[in-house]
């Protein structure tokens, strides 16, 4: 439960970040520049206190980087542009953990309770009421359903990702040996940043070039961005990837979202609606009542 908690917290103050200095700098350039500060101070931490890129479990984690880190996020990156945030947000997190969880549960035989299943689902609801779009959505269709198409890649993309670390720490295990969650994030970092430094070669040209002067703010924002999101927000991640099924990991990490609106109104005072409350409180039952059950 405490690195759920913690991944929840680290990644909706990235998701505020991560917003900002994309309208600064543009949002492929901030993605690999967040993207390479969180890979030295990883690697300074694997190299020095960590397993480097050593271990029988790093193939599996650089998989898990690519289908994760990779091609999880420039599906994600596309259905944002098509259909925005909160639906991209909604398909993502609701459909990545069930999908998560039955694919570990057939494929690494990891079950879960009856109550800890309904626990899940009344996140997911929480989740799911307090994203979902308003009615009236102006969007073509063709465009609308290729977002679609997209935000279940992007779910697949952290779901199967998510699965893959579980398999890697299970990999390690066999073999005798303990991977953290900071060398687990670095491997898995490394791998990412190839797929993200091919985004930001073919949409480089789309990013409205920088204002004067701009830089200073930007990299403040970046930086932050990369230790809340995938340089300790990840570590933290893997932490709880290699100890909780991801079933359970999953629904909890899926109320960032909820998270990240009830944060921007705290800093910007951006009053979430009445529904979005609602439903974070239901999520929130729902994340109390799963660490109950679970103990």
């Amino acid at each position: 439960m405490i690195p759920a908690l913690l991944t929840t917290l680290l990644w909706s103050c990235s998701s505020v970040c991560a917003a900002r200095s994309a309208k600064l700098v543009g949002g492929s350039t901030a993605n690999l520049l967040r993207m390479l500060i969180a890979a030295i101070l990883l690697g300074i931490w694997a190299h020095t206190f960590g397993h480097g890129l050593g271990g029988p479990a790093l193939p599996w984690f650089i998989a898990s980087g690519i289908v994760g880190f990779g091609l999880g996020d420039v599906a994600m990156f596309a259905a944002l542009q098509r259909i925005g945030p909160r639906l991209t947000m909604l398909l993502t997190h609701c459909i990545a953990a069930p999908l998560a969880a039955i694919t570990e549960w057939f494929w690494l035989d990891s079950k879960l309770g009856i109550a800890q299943i309904g626990c899940a689902v009344i996140i997911l609801i929480g989740v799911a009421l307090a994203l979902a779009p308003d009615r009236g959505m102006k969007i073509p269709r063709p465009v609308f359903w290729s977002g679609v198409v997209f935000g279940l890649f992007s779910a697949a993309g952290q779901g199967f990702g998510s699965v893959l670390s579980r398999k890697a720490n299970h990999v390690a295990a066999l073999a005798g040996h303990t991977v953290d969650g900071g060398t687990a994030a670095y491997q898995r970092l490394l791998a990412g940043i190839v797929i993200a430094f091919i985004f930001f070669l073919i949409l480089r040209s789309r990013d409205a070039k920088p204002a004067p002067g701009i830089w200073p703010k930007a990299w403040f924002w970046i930086s932050a961005n990369a230790l809340a999101g995938p340089s300790i927000g990840v570590a933290v991640y893997q932490w709880g990837v290699a100890t909780t099924h991801t079933g359970i990991l999953m629904p909890i990490v899926a109320t960032v979202p909820v998270a990240t609106q009830l944060l921007l109104w705290w800093i910007d005072g951006q009053r979430p609606t009445a529904r979005t409350l609602v439903g974070g409180i239901i999520a929130v039952a729902g994340v109390i009542a799963l660490g109950t059950v679970g103990r």
